[in-house]
């Protein structure tokens, strides 16, 4: 059922009611150029032609005994005729110009059995009739069912073929649809009822009865997307449950799984609960859990964890919640009864650290990475050495730094700097609290050699140095839980503090280690400053965030209800203010992936006259359906940006008397933009509409690649504010998947006249290439950067970019889909739509002082690795196979899912559209997908194999 919209989607199998018509064209064709050879017949067929006469005029004879036999030999001749795909059978052909009559002499016989049959033979004849009588195949088949005497058998569907089922399947689909619209009796095609009355037979549930009879016969036929889409017309696709095998329910799964983007709300949660059902029924675990994880709820999620009864893979179920940040508190089933040590660490990822280090020692990059390393300097084609904003070079320092050598715990400039001499004493004011944070990015999920390193500078004289080390603490333990909470701990006392550096630090570090956890204590802690009114319109909205990144997809009613009553409360310029962005982005994470769950929080909003209320129900829209790749949302965020921001007259006189205030003030324009921004007529929504598009369409392949055709009208037609948003909304669509048309656009977009165009179009190229060491984008940015060696903003986010692109020295990814891209991350949405929205507006933000909002991206942050294991969770090198992955869905046969594949031994790199499958059968894994961590068992059957051939 795919929407009726222009954002042309396919489904990935052809609709059987397009394939029935096709089919029906084919024959049709074929009937006429038979019908002119007809004088040409063969002696076979001549008496085939007579045979069948014969027959026909027995049906008239008064003499009822000759009806019987008479028909069995039509329906042996219609069944044993055999053809070729494309031709229709002799019999259909001979009887079709007989088909008015036969109908006429059907309608004179009285009720009986011989009359079912004879109204068998009739539907199958009606095929041959669709154009003239649309549906008559299931109408009469409705009727031989009727007319059949009780106690005599049931003749099946699948007894007349497969072109007869597949026809009948869209029949019904038609006359479902039909009757679900409410056409007029009069427009449908009505044939004699039993008693001789015209009128409409069968009823719904007799309509789904043969529905499940033609799925039936399907599935044993490996048809099964077209059973699928025949019980989806119909309203029962949760019923194939019943009709399922251990043959068929992968398959099934399979498609149903790779319908859910393509399905409107709330078909496609049926879908995934259906197909969930299934692989619970045939006690498939890790398959289970991972669709349990995508519909988010927590029930489902605990009793697919607590279901296996082997402690192996438990642990690897639990790798699995672990990497979807799933909060430990769903998975205890009472509450005094704790999960054990070694689950908890699994779920913990208290061991990522240091199997992010072996890896690293395995693909030797362990060795630290210089600025020059990334730089490149000496390929740059610079001649003149312009003066440097060194102050600003030295930051842009700290980040690449802080990126390239993320997780590996061993950087110059930080981690192993002599003492005294940290590089952190070479920033200044603001820089020195990036650099501080920056220790934390360096020592990522080493939350026990991180927190001794970080605590020296939270005694630090200095102010920004001790806020930057708080920052820092919230850093290293994201995605990583502690029994010690050694974050909250140290954070928690802060969070009252009178100074605001020290006090926002606490408040956002806490916001990234406990990012995904849905922890109680701290929504007390944070809430009071989100509804107290005396405090700044920075702390209220950074506090919004941080509860919107713990709680994030939670749809929390206390803190939705608090943000909105702060929003209607607040004074209008406080809410003017560019912090209020984040307030709403808060409210919008809190609602992240609920999809019509947030329809009230949206209606609220409305109510509220501020232009922030529009900002804000653009959000909370555009995160309740984040990669759903639903068409109609993508509309309405289409329709945001058409929207031209016209003002009337009296604003018009108004602005004339300004511009020569403006012309004259040049150096204060950028304050004035913000008083301008600030007015009723506001257009910042329309950036988060462009990013709404992306965000929405970037969790299905067809329906990204048709946004970028959008982002190019957008970029052509739109206004500057959207055309800003552009670039960033490419960033998002493909992060850390650096394709050629997109590289091509961004890097022409760097070049754009406006400058806060051609920067974002910059930032955009490191989160597109993030991690992945990409040659071509390197090349791309040292080119930029003698491009752009006197304007120092735009160096400033070059150096950012090649920071991003050599992220863990290609080790990290940042996509927010896992799992062979199935299941999202909310934990790595929020940290990058957090990172964008600072980018929308880049002056205030990230060129301003709060340069440190980059470290947003860290709940995005993943190793993009496949380790496996023993059963002693020691790693445990096999050869795989790893190639680009290939869409399998609803193709015959066993094909391969991955192409252009190479053998490795593990552990290995994945990038993101890549499939690791293992090279040899000696080992069973107990994961589903290969990617991760990944737990093996010896094959029991292996070794049984060898012996026998020797």
């Amino acid at each position: 059922m795919a929407q009726p919209t222009p954002f042309a989607l396919t489904v990935p199998s052809e609709d059987p009611k397009k394939r029935a018509k096709k089919t029906e064209e084919e024959g049709k064709e074929k009937l006429k150029d038979d019908t002119k050879e007809g004088e040409d017949l063969s002696d076979e067929d001549l008496q085939l032609k007579n045979e069948l006469e014969m027959l026909l005029e027995r049906l008239k004879e008064p003499n009822t005994e000759l009806y019987r036999p008479a028909l069995e030999t039509l329906r042996t001749l219609i069944r044993t005729s055999t053809s070729s795909m494309t031709s229709v059978p002799k019999p259909l052909k001979f009887l079709h110009p007989h088909y008015p009559e036969l109908q006429s002499l059907h309608e004179k016989w009285p009720p009986s059995e011989d009359k079912s049959l004879f109204a068998d033979i009739l539907s199958v004849l009606a095929m041959t009739y669709s154009d003239t009588q649309p549906r008559g195949t299931l109408r009469y088949r409705l009727l031989s069912d009727s007319l059949r005497p009780a106690g005599s058998p049931i003749s099946e569907p699948g007894s007349w073929g497969h072109e007869y089922v597949r026809h009948l399947a869209a029949e019904l689909g038609e006359e479902y649809n039909a009757r679900e619209l409410g056409e007029e009796e009069e427009n449908k095609p009505v044939i004699n009822g039993i008693d001789g009355k015209p009128g409409v037979i069968g009823t719904d549930d007799q309509l789904r009865v043969l529905a499940m009879e033609c799925a039936t016969f399907l599935l044993q036929h490996n048809a099964e997307p077209d059973a699928v889409d025949l019980l989806e017309e119909l309203e029962i696709v949760d019923r194939i449950t019943e009709l399922l095998d251990e043959n068929t329910y992968s398959r099934v799964c399979q498609y149903m799984v790779a319908c859910v983007n393509l399905l409107p709300p709330p078909d496609d949660a049926a879908f995934l609960r259906t197909a969930h059902r299934i692989y619970v029924q045939h006690k498939k675990f890790p398959e289970a859990l991972s669709l349990s994880i995508r519909i988010g709820d927590p029930q489902l999620i605990r009793d697919d964890f607590h279901a296996p009864a082997n402690p192996l893979m438990k642990r690897q179920l639990a790798f699995y919640l672990a990497r979807a940040q799933i909060p430990k508190e769903w998975l205890e089933l009472d509450e005094e009864e704790e999960l054990p040590e070694d689950l908890l660490d699994c779920l913990s990822n208290t061991r990522l650290s240091q199997h992010f280090k072996d890896f690293g020692k395995e693909l030797s990059v362990l060795e630290p990475k210089s600025l020059e390393d990334v730089y490149k300097s000496h390929l740059e084609n610079t001649r003149t050495t312009a003066t440097v904003d060194s102050a600003r070079a030295n930051l842009a320092g700290t980040f690449v730094n802080a990126f390239v050598n993320a997780g590996f715990g061993n950087d110059k400039l930080m981690v192993e700097a002599e003492e005294g001499n940290s590089w952190i004493y070479k920033n200044k004011d603001h820089g020195m609290m990036s650099a501080a944070a920056s220790l934390g990015l360096s020592l990522l999920w080493d939350t026990d050699v991180g927190l001794s390193h970080v605590d020296k500078y939270t005694y630090a004289s200095e102010e920004y140095i001790k806020a930057g080390a708080l920052l820092a603490t919230g850093i290293l333990n994201t995605g990583v839980r502690t029994e010690a909470d050694a974050a909250l701990a140290l954070l928690g006392e802060y969070v009252e503090n009178k100074s605001v550096p020290l006090k926002t630090s606490a408040i956002v570090g806490l916001g990234l280690a406990y990012a995904g956890s849905h922890r109680e204590d701290l929504l007390q802690l944070l809430l009071p400053h989100v509804a107290d009114d005396a405090v700044s319109m920075e702390v209220a909205s950074l506090s919004a965030l941080a509860l919107g990144f713990v709680f994030v997809g939670s749809g929390n009613g206390e803190i939705v209800s608090t943000i909105l009553q702060t929003l209607m409360e607040r004074e209008d310029s406080q809410l003017g203010e560019k912090w209020a962005r984040y307030m709403a982005l808060g409210l919008a994470l809190v609602n992240l992936g609920l999809q019509d769950g947030s329809d009230a929080t949206i209606a609220t909003l409305q109510a509220i006259e501020h232009p922030i209320s529009k900002q804000a129900e653009v959000l909370v829209d555009m995160c309740s359906f984040a990669g759903t790749g639903n068409v109609l949302k993508v509309q309405a965020f289409l329709h945001h940006c058409d929207e031209h921001i016209v003002k009337d007259k009296e604003e018009k006189k108004e602005e004339k008397k300004e511009e020569n205030e403006k012309k004259e003030g040049e150096k204060e324009g950028e304050s004035e933009e913000g008083k301008k921004e600030e007015k009723p007529k506001d257009d910042t929504f329309q950036a988060f509409a462009v990013l709404g598009i992306a965000l929405v369409a970037m969790g299905e392949d067809v329906g990204a690649e048709m946004s970028m055709r959008m982002f190019n009208h957008l970029m052509h037609y739109g206004e500057p504010i959207i055309r800003k948003a552009v670039p960033l909304a490419l960033g998002l669509v493909s992060a850390s998947n650096p394709q050629l048309p997109i590289l091509d656009t961004l890097s022409k977009y760097s070049h754009d006249n406006d400058l806060q165009v051609a920067l974002n179009a910059i930032f955009a190229m490191g989160l597109v290439g993030a991690g992945t060491n990409n040659a071509r984008l390197a090349q791309m940015l040292r080119q930029l950067a003698g491009y752009y060696y006197k304007e120092p903003d735009c160096l400033f986010v070059v150096r950012i970019a090649q920071g991003l692109v050599n992220m863990g020295k290609g080790t990290i990814s940042i996509n927010p889909f896992f799992m062979d891209r199935q299941i999202m991350s909310r934990t790595a949405v929020a940290g990058l739509l957090a990172t964008l929205i600072a980018f929308i507006d880049a002056k205030s933000f990230v060129l301003d002082k709060y340069h440190w909002f980059l470290y947003f991206l860290v709940t995005a942050m993943y190793p993009r690795f496949l380790i496996t294991l023993d059963e002693k969770l020691e790693s445990f090198p096999v050869t795989v196979r790893v190639g680009q992955a290939v869409d399998v869905v609803g193709q015959a046969g066993k094909p391969r899912t991955i192409s252009g594949f190479q053998t490795h031994s593990t552990p290995v790199r994945l990038g993101t559209t890549e499939r690791a499958e293992l090279a040899t059968e000696e080992y069973i894994p107990f994961a589903h997908v290969l990617e991760g961590l990944v737990i093996l068992q010896k094959n029991p059957g292996y070794e049984k194999e060898d012996k026998m051939e020797v």
